[in-house]
Order: structure tokens, then sequence, then C-alpha cells
């Protein structure tokens, strides 16, 4: 669906993974206007799995799990209820939710046979792995950009690699700890 980018739909989902803010909040990633953790691509491909797992615990099968990550797991069991039938192939769905499952069926296709499709790339083409460390934070950062700075990297750069921070700066009252990932190499200064 994000084309695996941090898209916005315009129903409100967000990120790579597409959470609603309310599915987010149950997946246990905080939602404010200083940290949005559905643009933390560990904690949300994490809390993505953890759906994916306990929708296919629920319904018995991946395909009807992977529909309910796009029409709700409530959504898909009022859907098999009403029609009597938990086989995907035979559920009247949306036509978006319809579309989904098969959508992912032809990438898990091209992913397995990336040759046959011409999707192969050669390594050399390939963006490099940047070495990064990651700082542990459970106080209060006034001003990331002077953060960013003490840290030997720029503000641009931080919010490249942290973009679940939401505004300059990072209220943190409860002490909660954040982990920060910074780069140590393929940026200029």
């Amino acid at each position: 669906e994000s084309g695996l980018i941090n898209a916005i739909s315009p129903s409100g989902a967000k990120g790579v993974w597409q959470f609603m803010p309310g599915t987010a909040k149950e997946s246990k990633l905080e939602v404010t206007e200083q940290v949005d953790e559905r643009y933390h691509i560990e904690k949300s491909t994490q809390a993505a799995c953890e759906y994916l797992i306990k929708a296919k615990n629920k319904f018995g099968n991946w395909t009807v799990a992977a529909a309910s990550y796009n029409g709700g797991m409530t959504g898909l069991q009022n859907h098999i209820n009403f029609q009597q039938t938990s086989d995907y192939y035979n559920l009247w769905l949306t036509e978006e939710t319809s579309r989904y499952v098969f959508r992912i069926l032809a990438l898990k296709e091209i992913m397995k046979n990336q040759e046959k499709y011409g999707y192969l790339i050669p390594k050399e083409a390939l963006y490099p792995k940047i070495s990064t460390k990651k700082i542990m934070v459970d106080s209060t950062i006034t001003n990331l950009s002077t953060f960013a700075i003490s840290q030997g990297i720029n503000y641009k750069i931080l919010k490249t690699h942290n973009q679940w921070l939401r505004d300059k700066k990072l209220d943190n009252p409860t002490k909660k700890v954040y982990e920060i990932e910074i780069p140590l190499e393929g940026y200029n200064k």
C-alpha cells in the first residue's frame, strides 16, 4: 500500500505499514504530536508482524489474515458472519480489500522469482548499508538540531534516520527510554 515509503493515506493511515491511529495504539506504538512510531521502521514492522500472526490465529489462514490487514479484523469478521463463509475467495469484499491479497501474492511471486520478472538488481546498484549506533535517551531534548550537532551530524540526517521524531524537540516528562539512531558514515557533516 505504501510503496515502501512513509506514506499518509486519505483515511489517516501512516508509515510504511499504514497503521491507523487506533490500531497503532492497540499495537503499543506511540502516536503523539512529537513521537509517531508508525514511522519507526523497526517498531512498526514488529507491530505489523504481530498483527498478522494474531489475525492468522483468529481466522485460521494467511489469506484472510492478509485481507484483515486492509479491512480490519472486525470488518472481516463481520463479512464472514454475514456471508456465512470464511473462505477468502468466496467473500464479497470492498474492491480495495479484494485486490489487496492479490497484490501481496503478486509481490511474493516477483520476490521469489526476481530474475524471471526482470527485477534482479545487481549488488553494485543497491544502496550500501550505513553503519549506525543507537543512543538511549530518557530525558527531554529541547532542541533536536542542537542534539544532532552534539552527535556529530546535522538535523536533516537525524530526521532521516529517525522519522518517528515528528517535532523539533522531544518532551519526555515520564523519562521514557527512546532509542535514537545515529549514522556513523555515509553523509557529509
